[in-house]
């Protein structure tokens, strides 16, 4: 089944990969583009890995449409940490899981980053719950994958050109083999 689990997440980017949710690029640009990102500043495989799936859950029960169609913020990156989380190591899911979290964090410790903020970004973090109080900057900065999530989170705001072309999804099913865990 684990080997399985990589056509899945191939038939959920080409289902839902040409669709755009309020950015300019296309989710499978968008994934394609932040997991480049983190191949070029030498990141882990785990992060290369969690740069390319750490929208997947978007592709799951409709959650890419829900901030801008719904209102509502359909914790894609919970429904996407579960489902890999099944097939690959915390260190994948853990920042796919904190990723939006980090947005949050961002947007209070920096008010520049707040301003930069793509406008589906910027309708998502409403929904998400806005900047973080203090004392959520606090516990988020104690998560074990705190530094992993901000990172993440700053190669997700890059990834978002049209016209950018990084190397294509299957380029990446050696690196995805690579990560699975063993499940009975």
């Amino acid at each position: 089944m684990t080997a399985n689990v990589i056509d899945r997440i191939f038939e959920l980017f080409n289902r839902f990969g040409t669709l755009y949710y309020g950015e300019d690029a296309t989710q499978l640009q968008h994934a394609l583009q932040a997991a480049e990102l983190a191949r070029r500043n030498r990141c882990s495989d785990m992060m290369i890995a969690a740069a390319l799936l750490h929208d997947v859950g978007q592709f799951m029960d409709d959650a890419g449409n829900a901030a801008e169609t719904l209102g509502v913020d359909a914790r894609h990156e919970i429904s996407g940490s579960l489902f890999l989380g099944a097939y690959f190591p915390r260190g994948v899911t853990e920042p796919v899981r904190l990723h939006v979290a980090a947005k949050r964090y961002l947007c209070a410790i920096d008010p520049a980053y707040l301003t930069g903020l793509s406008s589906a970004s910027a309708i998502s973090l409403e929904l998400q719950g806005g900047p973080m109080s203090a004392d959520e900057v606090r516990a988020f900065e104690a998560e074990p994958f705190f530094a992993d999530a901000v990172t993440l989170r700053r190669f997700d705001d890059m990834g978002k050109h049209p016209d950018w072309r990084p190397p294509d999804l299957a380029s990446y099913r050696p690196l995805l083999e690579s990560l699975l865990i063993a499940t009975n």
